[in-house]
């Protein structure tokens, strides 16, 4: 989430740019050609040397791209194990894809439904103060998902596992609020903490600015105020 260590990054599903990747594959395509010629009353044929064709960038189309993206990520406990090249690949592939964005998505329907948060480009976002390094070594993240329902309801819920054999969940409940053709506003109540029996709310509200950059039946890529990029993958 952008705005407080304990809140689950809503804003990945709304505000974080897309960046672009552009697989461009070069290809030499030879040519040969054979041209027939009469000389001193016999047939002969001369082969023409191969000619390179011209070089051709072709762009890989979001299909491709998307499954570029969730291969990357993949297990890679939403981005915290990828190395630096990694990151950058994500934003390279997330930015192509956005070219492939449907126009005014926060009107779009497919942004509702339930979302699993894959990965995010500042990996303890998600989820505060429990996904940070000190945080992990006490939580083992299990899921972390974000839902969003008709009409203006965000849901977001990080489960984990605490010193290795309480189960527990900490999420957060917001009103969203369109503020453009791809940016909206949600305002979150104070985070609710389940651990084993106990279950209490704790903080105070908070509030983010997020933006859709891309959405399909599949996948929805965020863009926070702050430059977090995350990736959402629709649950089955």
């Amino acid at each position: 989430m952008a705005t407080s260590a304990s809140s689950l990054t809503i804003a990945s599903s709304f505000s974080e740019p897309r960046t672009q990747i552009c697989s461009s594959k070069r290809s030499n395509l030879p040519l040969q050609h054979s041209i027939s010629y009469k000389a001193n009353s016999r047939s002969r044929r001369l082969v023409v040397s191969s000619v390179s064709a011209p070089n051709v960038e072709l762009r890989t189309g979001p299909d491709d791209l998307i499954s570029s993206l969730l291969s990357t990520v993949a297990n890679s406990d939403g981005g915290v194990t990828l190395t630096p090249e990694q990151h950058k690949e994500v934003a390279q592939v997330a930015g192509e894809l956005q070219k492939y964005c449907v126009s005014e998505p926060v009107k779009c329907p497919l942004i509702f439904g339930d979302w699993d948060v894959v990965y995010c480009s500042v990996p303890t976002s998600p989820g505060g103060g429990y996904r940070s390094g000190i945080g992990r070594l006490f939580f083992r993240t299990k899921e972390m998902i974000q839902g969003i329902d008709s009409p203006d309801i965000v849901r977001n819920r990080v489960s984990f596992t605490a010193l290795g054999f309480l189960d527990g969940d900490v999420s957060l409940t917001g009103k969203l609020k369109v503020l453009d053709s791809e940016w909206v506003q949600v305002i979150f109540e104070p985070p609710e903490l389940k651990v084993g029996s106990l279950e209490f709310k704790y903080g105070f509200e908070s509030e983010v600015k997020l933006r859709i950059t891309y959405v399909d039946e599949k996948l929805r890529l965020g863009l926070g105020s702050r430059g977090s990029l995350f990736v959402f993958r629709r649950r089955q």
